[in-house]
């Protein structure tokens, strides 16, 4: 089956680069732009794009060649360019900003590991990317040479889990996994492979629409050895999606990945229904499923890139009946204060009585549904599942069964209210000498 047609752009400036290079991701990965001076080659940049790239101590900036060559060099509102170029708007505060808004620090029972949720567990392998996006979550750490992760603290992410018979699912995410050095990645997934409970693997990563040229065959091959394995690539806007992305996406998918889509709700970039709904219909086209539509966080230097969460159920009921049902993502709001992903939706319902229940489609049509008289329900005491529960999120039998009783939906050890780390991954003690975790062509330290 061929590849949707998509388009392909290389920016004047790297016309001569010879293919061989420019289809290497170590390449596009170590001749990331990240100064002015750099990056006025090849865009037109607004005073305020002046002012950000001079300014000190706002979160990092790089991009690959790739993914600037995407951007329209004229247009300082070109919504790929937003997303990755700064603006002096970084440099204003708003109401309600936090550091750690999702409160991650707070759930790591070992640094760098978030246990929110009973059965699934965050693994934060890297602080490092192909690029940094300038509404980042993570911000506080991601792109800080001084946070990065050591291999010590990878084994006592990988001992948490060990002992945690409820976490099934693991997701890897930083930082983006794929910046790791291959040996490193294919090591990690190995020994996450190695734990019998772990059911599930993901992986979070931009990397694919940052750097596409990183789905290697090789890449592809070595990750389809880890099945059941899932992958979310992260495309905000119709105009990142290239011939590159639809090959790489092509590639991931005939190894057996199956592929979702997060995005995040960005004020004059993607808050729009009708480039939203370009979005999704392109992205199924090259067999990605949208996931999630997140609502910005709030976190230090994002407040001009932060929409109404009103505008975000607009989208959803405009997507809803106007196109494919599995193009329509679920739209979250990721409760600061570490409350977790609350789906937010239009109301479709309109009441309900004991026996009746009036709803409404997308055009506006109201119908209603008889509910049943005589409605027996599961009987829970007769039941395999309800007698014999799993541990939240582990397995039954040996891995899971305490005399039939179910285990608390609290990880060993930890208190998900009062317990905060006093060790957090963005914080080192001066003389550390733990070895850091290596990225790029296997090297040891980060580029």
């Amino acid at each position: 089956m061929p590849v949707p047609v998509f388009p392909s752009k290389r920016a004047p400036i790297y016309q001569d680069i010879p293919d061989e290079k420019w289809n290497d991701w170590r390449w596009q990965l170590s001749h990331r732009l990240n100064s002015l001076s750099e990056i006025e080659q090849v865009l037109e940049l607004s005073e305020s794009e002046r002012i950000a790239l001079g300014q000190k101590g706002l979160f990092r900036v790089d991009v690959t060649p790739y993914f600037i060559s995407l951007m329209d060099p004229k247009d300082p509102n070109d919504p790929v360019r937003r997303q990755v170029i700064p603006t002096d708007k970084e440099m204003s505060a708003f109401t309600g900003m936090m550091e750690d808004s999702l409160a991650e620090d707070a759930h790591s029972p070992v640094p760098g590991l978030v246990h929110r949720y009973p059965d699934r567990a965050l693994m934060l392998v890297t602080t490092q990317c192909g690029s940094y996006c300038r509404y980042c979550t993570r911000g506080r750490i991601v792109g800080d040479p001084m946070a990065t992760f050591s291999r010590e603290e990878m084994d006592a992410q990988i001992d948490y889990l060990e002992r945690t018979p409820q976490i099934r699912d693991v997701l890897l995410s930083g930082g983006d996994p794929l910046v790791l050095a291959p040996k490193l990645l294919e090591e990690l997934l190995t020994r996450l492979r190695a734990i019998p409970h772990i059911e599930i693997v993901r992986i979070g990563s931009r990397v694919p629409v940052f750097m596409p040229m990183r789905i290697t065959d090789e890449l592809c091959d070595m990750l389809a050895q880890f099945h059941p394995l899932w992958l979310n690539i992260h495309v905000n806007h119709p105009n990142e999606i290239t011939a590159e992305l639809a090959q790489a996406c092509d590639k991931l998918s005939r190894a057996g990945i199956p592929l979702g889509n997060q995005s995040v709700l960005l004020a004059g970039i993607n808050d729009c229904v009708n480039i939203q709904r370009k979005l999704v219909q392109d992205l199924v086209r090259i067999r990605v499923r949208p996931y999630y539509l997140y609502i910005c966080d709030l976190v230090e230097g994002v407040g001009h890139f932060r929409t109404p969460v009103a505008k975000g159920v607009e989208i959803i009921e405009g997507l809803r009946g106007h196109t494919s049902g599995f193009a329509v993502p679920t739209f979250v709001v990721d409760a600061p204060g570490g409350g977790g992903k609350i789906p937010v939706m239009p109301n479709y319902q309109i009441s309900a009585s004991d026996h009746k229940v009036v709803l409404r489609n997308y055009e506006g049509f109201i119908s209603t549904y008889e509910e049943p008289l005589d409605y027996q329900p599961h009987d829970s005491s007769t039941c395999e599942y309800c007698q014999h529960p799993r541990v939240e999120g582990g397995q039954t039998g040996v891995l899971g069964l305490l005399e039939g009783k179910q285990m608390s939906i609290k990880p060993q050890g930890f208190d998900h209210t009062h317990m905060r780390s006093e060790q957090t991954h963005r914080l080192r003690q001066d003389g550390n000498k733990w070895k850091p975790l290596g990225i790029g062509d296997g090297e040891d330290e980060p580029k």
